[in-house]
């Protein structure tokens, strides 16, 4: 018995890969480095390079591994770019799943945990977004998660394959020293890379209708994540009831002047943000509800802000050291 991991050499794949591995589920990888690290995956965790539009490679890697579930990461990712590649972010999210559903059907995997996105909801106008919360994406990459979410709920319909869905906000922080966030779009990494290189982060936007005037968004630890991807995996191959979707969100969230506050704080680096002008579309607060997710999955967010910005600077700092 096996889960396969698509996309499983990225940030967020590879700590779900290592909390597969320490509860004693068996991982296999799939990834085509695109924006993954070969390094990420350990030594004992068999690694495929490859694309999931590669329907005989991720068939064949289904039937050689025994694959008995799936954990769907592997996609493009970037909102703001995606309007940019709109073509590119369907044919690797939308036909990619596609693919990835014909072949889970050919070597008779049942079992699917979608990785989703609260890109789904688009700028909600409520304080805190539930799954009963209407979806109105505002990029291809939102549209692709909910098509992706569609094509796999049709599929379970026609053969009866189990699957959830997880939507998420923002990811930050890091299990391990050797796991980074490494991409250009995230405000952990921008940040960071900006107090390394010498250069002062910015606020855009200070008069919102917040405690602080900053936007307030939720912020999940990047293991606390992967601990709810392996709670959703188990409960499908237990056979229990499950939803189609899920948020695992903190309920509270965390405005961008707390998280600068606290990297000041961490990093030991003293620096007043510049002040920039709104950002076009930039809601003042969106936060989920992780309530349907405590009831069925176990699942709550154990870690907090400090312990989110402390570890990802450790294995960011750790990151450079190493380069």
């Amino acid at each position: 018995m096996a889960w396969l991991v698509t996309g499983g050499a990225g940030y967020i794949g590879s700590h779900i890969v290592r909390a597969f591995e320490a509860v004693g589920i068996r991982a296999v990888v799939l990834d085509d480095l695109s924006s993954g690290h070969r390094e990420f995956v350990g030594p004992q965790t068999p690694y495929v390079e490859g694309s999931i539009l590669d329907t005989d490679l991720v068939t064949r890697t289904l039937r050689e591994h025994e694959v008995t579930g799936v954990v769907h990461l592997a996609g493009y990712k970037y909102a703001g770019v995606s309007v940019e590649r709109p073509l590119h972010t369907y044919t690797q999210n939308v036909t990619g799943t596609v693919t990835l559903l014909e072949a889970m059907a050919a070597a008779g995997v049942g079992n699917i945990v979608f990785s989703s996105s609260a890109a789904t909801y688009g700028n909600p106008d409520v304080e805190n977004v539930t799954e009963q919360t209407p979806t109105a994406p505002q990029s291809p990459y939102g549209e692709t998660k909910l098509i992706g979410e569609w094509l796999i709920r049709d599929q379970a319909v026609a053969t009866g394959l189990r699957f959830t869905a997880l939507r998420y906000f923002n990811v930050v922080g890091s299990g391990a020293g050797d796991l980074y966030d490494s991409s250009p779009h995230n405000l952990f990494p921008k940040v960071f890379e900006d107090l390394l290189e010498g250069r002062t982060p910015t606020l855009f936007g200070i008069d919102y209708p917040t405690p602080d005037g900053t936007t307030v968004r939720d912020y999940v630890h990047v293991q606390d994540l992967a601990e709810g991807h392996v709670a959703a995996a188990r409960r499908l191959e237990s056979g229990a009831a499950i939803e189609p979707v899920y948020n695992l969100g903190s309920g509270s969230g965390s405005s961008v002047r707390e998280i600068m506050d606290t990297m000041r704080e961490v990093t030991g680096i003293d620096f007043s943000p510049t002040i920039g002008a709104r950002r076009a579309g930039d809601p003042a607060r969106i936060v989920a509800s992780g309530e349907l997710a405590g009831r069925d999955l176990g699942w709550a967010p154990q870690r907090d802000l400090r312990d989110m910005v402390e570890s990802a600077w450790q294995a960011r700092r750790g990151s450079v050291q190493d380069a």
